[in-house]
Formats: C-alpha cells, structure tokens, sequence
C-alpha cells in the first residue's frame, strides 16, 4: 500500500485570505452606489443581488479572468442607471473600475495554520501540488509572495478555468495514482465536486464568507471519500485517519 499521498491544494481562501478582500472593495462600492443613487428607493440587498449575479454569470461564460470583477461593478451601476433613468457619468464608471482593480494590489495574508500545514505534510513525505483558479500573472505574485514555491516546486498549475476537465487534464499529465490523491480547497464547485467526478479525495475546507459562485450541490456515492474541516490544520489528521484505515483494512484481509 501506498501511504506517501499526491496532495493538490487550492490557493485562494484555503491556503491564503481572499474573499475578504474583495468583500472591502464591495462594502466601498455600496458605499458609493448608496450616494450616486440617494434619490432612489434602492436598498443594499437589491445592489449585492445584481452584482452576485452578474458577476457569477462573467465568470461561468469566461473564466477566472481579472476584469470581471470590476466589469460586474460597472455593469451593476449601469442597471441601476438604466432602471431609474439616472445618467450614467463616466467619471462615475472610471472610479469603479479602478476601485474594483484595486483589489489586485492588495496584500496577501495566509491562513492561520498555513506553514505548519504544509511543514508537517511534506516532512511526512506527502508530495505537495498546487492548483489555483486566476490569471497567472495575479496568481504567481501570491504565490511569490508567500513563498509557496518552497513546498510546491514546479508542481503549480495556474487555469482561467478551474472545472472537472481542467483537473482532469493535471491528473492525466501528472500520473497521479487516484487511490492515494487528494484535492483540498474551500470551493464545492471547483474544488469537491470535480475531485469526486474524477475519483479522487477531497477535504472541503468551510469558510464563512463564502462566495456564492462556489456553492453547489453535490451528488455523492458511497465510494466518494470526502471530510468537511473548517480549518486548514485538520488536514494532516483527515489524511493521517485515512492511511491508518487502509492500512487496518489490509491487516485484517
């Protein structure tokens, strides 16, 4: 039996903070949309719904591409203009577009328990991958901001789309052994649900300010091995548990 694990992690609100990011810039854009349309019965739910919605249907129609998000806050004022007649000012539009872009600047910050995690997983002889959803120019400057390179080497796969096919492809290139590979990451839609399609482990990393667009609901079956943390330093354990019962398994056998 294999006990040396194939380990794929997810950046982006599994290993390092990202949802709270662009969560400031959206408190800013209520902000604004709250002052350009203060004549107007407009409620904060009405302009986050509008948002999420637009924002959700950019990424299924092109990916993780860097300017959706500041297009899905231009593209919600625009609605808004529309629906109550309001002139739509460009000044107005070029400030929300540098206000969603901004949100690329900002520094990155790890979860807690980021470095030990991965500390103890490649001491243990685990092999570590990395596989993240984004441009690859936003993406590898978080990467070199924390140094990750350390742990992951060359194994970093970068895609504009993160879905069933994109890993298939990384698991079929890559010569993993899907008995002993696992997914790890916060999003059901990208990260569980196409780690289970493709037969491999998962650990689904809860957070709480989860971003819609990851949400789904999936469809299991009993073969599926799949453990809910709600922080990055269970996983060692959930790994450690699942190579302790093959190994018990293949002893009474």
């Amino acid at each position: 039996m294999n006990t040396r694990q194939q380990i794929l992690f997810d950046l982006d609100d599994t290993l390092i903070h990202c949802n709270k990011y662009f969560g400031l810039i959206l408190d800013r854009f209520l902000e604004l949309t709250h002052d350009w349309f203060s004549d107007y019965e407009l409620t904060t739910v009405e302009i986050r719904q509008k948002q999420i919605q637009i924002d959700i249907a950019s990424v299924q129609n092109v990916g993780f591409k860097s300017g959706n998000f500041p297009q899905s806050l231009i593209n919600t004022y625009r609605y808004f203009s529309s629906k109550f007649q309001r002139l739509i000012h460009p000044h107005e539009e070029d400030q929300l577009l540098q206000l969603g872009l901004s949100v690329y600047d900002l520094e990155v910050e790890p979860y807690p328990g980021m470095v030990e995690t991965l500390e103890l997983l490649k001491s243990n002889g685990h092999q570590l991958h990395l596989y993240t959803g984004g441009e690859a120019a936003i993406q590898q400057r978080k990467i070199d901001q924390m140094n990750l390179r350390m742990y992951f080497d060359e194994r970093i796969y970068i895609r504009e789309h993160k879905n069933t096919d994109s890993l298939e492809q990384i698991l079929r290139s890559g010569q993993f052994d899907r008995s002993s590979t696992w997914m790890i990451g916060n999003s059901l839609r990208t990260d569980v649900m196409p780690a289970l399609t493709a037969g491999i482990c998962s650990i689904y990393i809860q957070i709480s300010n989860e971003w819609e667009y990851n949400i789904v609901e999936l469809n299991r079956t009993p073969d599926h091995i799949l453990y809910t943390a709600t922080s990055i330093d269970e996983v060692p354990e959930f790994i450690a548990h699942k190579i302790d019962l093959e190994m018990k398994q293949r002893t009474l056998n």
